[in-house]
């Protein structure tokens, strides 16, 4: 069965389905996305990932808590609650945050993103126990905000380009 991803425009629009694969590669197509950023309760510290080697685009490479697109039907929500099980082996409420768009070219050369990305904001202890998908995830850690930021500035290549993003959006969803 081939799998499909919402096809959008700039502002979220549903313009049908397109094959996953041709919308992330040649120049690429605009189509709706998620990424989760799950927080502790003091919003000092998130949970990152770094993305298995075996992820087309961006493999081994730290991301934000997990991010994909949403079914045909699917709240987004509901989309990010299923990719965190499937991903993390764990769930938690969700709240949606702001919107964005943005495009970039894997340094690979195997692939690009174009998406419509919807921010997604989750709370849980530190004490969450997390059971990564190796399929889907290489490592994964707490890591302070401070630290963080830190890193991503003086490392950036270390980073998604969708994280240096969206990070600021999440904080900001955060404090309001």
């Amino acid at each position: 069965m081939t799998r499909t991803v919402i096809h959008t425009d700039d502002t979220g629009k549903d313009l049908g389905d397109v094959e996953l694969l041709a919308a992330h590669t040649g120049t690429g197509i605009r189509h709706l996305a998620f990424s989760v950023y799950v927080f502790n309760p003091d919003k000092s510290k998130m949970i990152i990932q770094k993305r298995s080697s075996k992820k087309m685009l961006w493999p081994m490479i730290w991301a934000n808590t997990c991010c994909s697109h949403p079914l045909r039907g699917e709240m987004p929500e509901q989309a990010g609650e299923r990719r965190l099980r499937e991903e993390l082996g764990f769930t938690c409420v969700l709240k949606e945050g702001t919107s964005f768009t943005y495009r970039a070219e894997d340094p690979s050369g195997r692939g690009v993103e174009d998406e419509y990305d919807t921010i997604l904001i989750g709370i849980v202890p530190e004490e969450q126990i997390i059971n990564p998908n190796p399929e889907e995830v290489a490592e994964w850690q707490w890591i302070s905000l401070a630290t963080l930021r830190s890193d991503m500035e003086r490392t950036k290549n270390r980073y998604a380009p969708w994280f240096h993003l969206g990070l600021p959006k999440a904080v900001s969803c955060l404090q309001s």
